[in-house]
């Protein structure tokens, strides 16, 4: 994919990860269901622990029965703009994990880094494809915990929207400045060679 956008890497890196952003503003576009098995596929193929692969979506696309619902689990101000997308998803993560030789379920430190791998992946592929993702945690996580029927041992991540991007003029004004591909912090002050540091 060849886009041009107005930032920028310090060091060579794939130009669809610069293209990869979190746009708020959606065309109400509907999406198929192949189209957004298409993206989450890319999830599933995400790397885990132990391949453990720990990863759940729970879905409603846009005109389905589920799709209300799905928007009264987010805030407020998420409810806004997210209700344009094509498509939210629940990111759940299994606490634990299957041992093979004991049958036991043990606990999986890594479940939220190997459930975040996959939104990484996800997020790429959505735009790949021309469509985006934008990740939230502003959500009544209480309530879709119980609505989504969430068992025991599964923590609700985040949540995000897959939509078609659209003008900003359709967000609410307070948010239409926002609406742009982020920076990112230099390099530097996020990397420390053999112990943790923090650049001044």
């Amino acid at each position: 994919m060849n886009v041009s956008f107005p930032r920028s890497s310090d060091h060579n890196i794939d130009p669809d990860i610069l293209a990869r952003w979190s746009p708020r503003s959606f065309d109400n576009e509907e999406i198929s269901e192949q189209q957004l098995f298409n993206i989450l596929e890319a999830g599933r193929w995400a790397p885990s622990a132990f391949n453990a692969q720990p990863w759940h979506f729970i879905y409603a696309r846009r005109g389905t029965e589920n799709w209300q619902s799905f928007v009264d689990l987010l805030t407020p101000s998420n409810q806004g703009w997210a209700k344009n997308a094509a498509a939210l998803v629940f990111l759940v993560s299994n606490t634990t994990r299957r041992d093979a030789a004991s049958g036991e379920d043990l606990p999986l430190y890594s479940h939220s880094f190997d459930a975040g791998a996959a939104w990484g992946l996800i997020a790429l592929q959505a735009t790949k494809l021309g469509w985006h993702a934008h990740g939230m945690t502003g959500l009544n996580f209480d309530k879709a915990r119980a609505e989504l029927e969430i068992p025991d041992g599964f923590r609700i991540e985040a949540a995000f929207a897959i939509g078609r991007k659209a003008d900003k003029s359709l967000l609410p004004e307070a948010l239409q400045p926002r609406e742009a591909p982020s920076p990112r912090k230099p390099l530097g002050e996020i990397i420390s060679e053999g112990r943790f540091s923090i650049a001044d």
